[in-house]
Parts: structure tokens; C-alpha cells; sequence
């Protein structure tokens, strides 16, 4: 078996493939769409990274592919239509982010009622100004409601960490439902919530599903979290009401075209910006590498996990 990894990850993931399956890697940080137009006509597996495009190009020269093994737990960089018009099967990587994404969206939300991030800027230029009993004052996460859309299992793991935290959980979920929570529909939870944390995947349905009316619907005072995919809101119009202080914050670990964000956030002191780093440790990362390396070989042992078309 012929292993093609298309962006350089730990060498630790791959400590399940044995010296009869070849694996190649870039040198740099990863391989160009044109580079894996010309490599993979001689692979049987494509092991993919959630930030790069694998274009229907890679997949169409793909003559011998027969998995595309995406490391990450989003899959929208891949045509996975096309793939399986190819024959070809697309995997994700669905355990080993659940935790770590969870966890990021945890400590945004706290950093943003309690203003961490904000206070840390200011303090270096501001200085001894900063310091006084009633000011910098943010609110407690205790008794709060905690609106979540999208309730799979990093939704879920959310709301396990928030009830530590005593929050209120009520969620939107399209088709299931989960035992324990309140669900509600997608204006009642945006009406109620203090704050909406965002766990579901990048659509056709979901693309801009949270946009200025849906903004309006929130409290003054909610703060609207992110970690899943940024096109799911409408950046330019959360930027604008960001501004206009229609909400009192947000904290974004994704956004509409990365790397790129949209500039007036830079700008705005009631927003939190972090690099889509919500599954940024090494031990996420070593994880997700072995989780998608699994995949590899379960599908090739004939009982193929977590594939996605």
C-alpha cells in the first residue's frame, strides 16, 4: 500500500503502518495541488489535512486511489460526491478532535464573559490606569444559558463541560435528538441564549445560517462562539453588528476564508480571534494523525470506519 500524506504531521501517527506500506511526505509543510496532481497517480491513499483543498483534479488523476483518509473531523475541502463517483471512499476523524474542540470552546466562552484576552491587551499599554474595583467588569458563566447548535459529539461534549460550569444547556439539532437538554428551534435558542456556541458542519444548509437577522434575534448581552466552520456565519455581517454592539461579544476560532479575516474585526476590542486552533496540541494532533492511520487500515482490513459518503 502506497500512502500519500499530503501535509507534513507527526511521524507518531504512523507508528501502525509497517515498512511493507510506502509513505510519502512533503519536506516543506505540504504538498501543492499541482505536486499531488503529479504524485498520485501511484497511490492507493491520499491521508489529507482539514485546511487544504483536495481538488476534483488530485482525485480525477487519483487512478489507483481507492481512500481518501481526511485528518480533521471536517471534510468540507474534499467533493466527497465526486469521490465516490470514483469509487473512491472519504474518511474523517471524528474522536480525536471531540475533546480538544470542546475544550477550546470552553475556555473562549470564558475568556470572553470575563474579558481575559481584552484585559491582557489593554494592561500593557494602559497599565496601572487598568486597575480598580468596578471596572473591567465581565459576568460568571453559573446560571447562565448556553444555547448550542449543533448537537453531535463535540456539541454534546460542550454541554457535559458547561453543566460543570452549572450552565443551562438547550440546543438546536436538525434531525435528532438528545436525551437531557431542551431542544428548541434555531430563533428560540438564538432569543434565550446568553451564549450560542456553533458545533455543526459546513453545508449547503448550514453556509450563513447565522447573519444579521439572526444576530438581531440575540440578547444584547450574548456572546456567539465558534469552533466548527466560519462560512457557517455571515463574517461581514457579524462584524458590523459586532461594532454597533448589537451583541456585547464573539469569540471565533474559524473563519469564512482563511486565512484571511475580515479586517474591521481586528479592530474591535469585543471580539476574541484565535488561528483555528481549536485541536492545536500535539497530543491532538499525534491522535487525530493514529485515528486517521486507523481508517487507513480498516478500510483495507474490509470494515471501513468513519467514512463519510
Amino acid at each position: 500500500m502506497k500512502v500519500l500524506v499530503t501535509y507534513n504531521i507527526p511521524r507518531e501517527s504512523f507508528a501502525k503502518l509497517g515498512k511493507e506500506h510506502t509513505i510519502t511526505m512533503p519536506e516543506g509543510e505540504y504538498f501543492t495541488t499541482e505536486e499531488l496532481i503529479k504524485l498520485v497517480p501511484d497511490y492507493d491513499v491520499i491521508l489529507g489535512i482539514f485546511t487544504r483543498t483536495i481538488d476534483n483534479a488530485v482525485i480525477e488523476a487519483g487512478k489507483k486511489l481507492k481512500v481518501i483518509s481526511n485528518f480533521g473531523v471536517g471534510y468540507n475541502n474534499i467533493d466527497i460526491k465526486f469521490a465516490r463517483s470514483k469509487g473512491i471512499a472519504v474518511c474523517n476523524t471524528p474522536k480525536a478532535v471531540c475533546f480538544p474542540t470542546a475544550e477550546m470552546a470552553m475556555g473562549l466562552m470564558l475568556s470572553a464573559a470575563r474579558r481575559i484576552t481584552e484585559c491582557d491587551r489593554r494592561i500593557r499599554v494602559e497599565k496601572e490606569s487598568m486597575w480598580g474595583v468596578m471596572k473591567n467588569l465581565g459576568f460568571t458563566l453559573e446560571g447562565r444559558t448556553l444555547g448550542i447548535i449543533g448537537m453531535g459529539n463535540i456539541g454534546k461534549t460542550v454541554a457535559k463541560l458547561a453543566e460543570a460550569f452549572r450552565m443551562n444547556v438547550i440546543y438546536y439539532n436538525r434531525r435528532s435528538t438528545v436525551e437531557g437538554y431542551e431542544k428548541v428551534d434555531l430563533d428560540t435558542l438564538l432569543k434565550r441564549s446568553d451564549f450560542v456556541s456553533i458545533h455543526t458542519p459546513l453545508t449547503d444548509e448550514t453556509r450563513h445560517m447565522i447573519g444579521k437577522r439572526e444576530i438581531e434575534l440575540m440578547k444584547p448581552t450574548a456572546i456567539l462562539v465558534n469552533t466548527a466552520r466560519g462560512a457557517v456565519i455571515n463574517e461581514k455581517e457579524l462584524a458590523i453588528c459586532l461594532q454597533n454592539k448589537t451583541i456585547a461579544g464573539a469569540a471565533l476560532d474559524v473563519f469564512e476564508d482563511e486565512p484571511h479575516v475580515t479586517e474591521m474585526l481586528y479592530g474591535l476590542d469585543n471580539v476574541i480571534l484565535a488561528p483555528h486552533n481549536a485541536t492545536g496540541t500535539i497530543d491532538t494532533r499525534i491522535a487525530t494523525g493514529q485515528e486517521a492511520v486507523d481508517n487507513i487500515l480498516n478500510f483495507f482490513n474490509g470494515t471501513p470506519t468513519n467514512v463519510v459518503n
